[in-house]
């Protein structure tokens, strides 16, 4: 084998193209689909992968408000923040759905990006909507099917 052919590619930002992906939640288990959302946005899909560079697509989430979780976890699940007084704030998911259902999502992907500086500007090409309309339809995004749905989860 030559050197050659065992040469690595590390892509420049420049050369990164990005489609545009819509996602519909409808029906979809948080966690699995927050786990394939964040490998798009890492770019870990492509061939072109580098861990420097952010190589991943832009994905439009829209019906965020339909995502579910399994077992008792919309009772039992506690999202919590700290004010800046002493002390420090919880909601349960389910009030959490109820107020802001974007943030569902928007905080299982966050959480499942690399921890460094890089993910703020993938998380910046995510889009998550609660309803099924959404502004970006300049960007022609290309319909994909991921994450599994309860009905796939239950047969299983």
């Amino acid at each position: 084998m030559t050197l050659a052919a065992r040469k690595s590619t590390m892509i420049k930002a420049a050369d990164v193209e990005p489609k545009w992906l819509l996602v519909d939640a409808t029906d979809k288990i948080v966690g699995r689909l927050a786990s394939e959302i964040a490998v798009r946005l890492m770019g870990k899909h492509r061939p072109t992968y580098t861990p420097h560079v952010v190589t991943g697509d832009c994905v439009i989430v829209v019906n965020a408000e339909k995502v579910h979780f399994t077992g008792n976890k919309w009772e039992n699940k506690r999202y919590a923040w700290y004010t800046g007084y002493t002390r420090q704030r919880t909601i349960s998911a389910g009030d959490r759905l109820e107020r802001r259902p974007e943030l569902i999502l928007q905080e299982a992907v966050r959480r499942m990006l690399p921890k460094n500086k890089l993910a703020n500007k993938m998380l910046a090409n995510l889009k998550v909507y609660a309803g099924p309309d959404h502004p970006h339809q300049a960007q022609q995004a290309e319909k994909v099917d991921l994450g599994v749905t309860v009905a796939e989860k239950t047969k299983a």
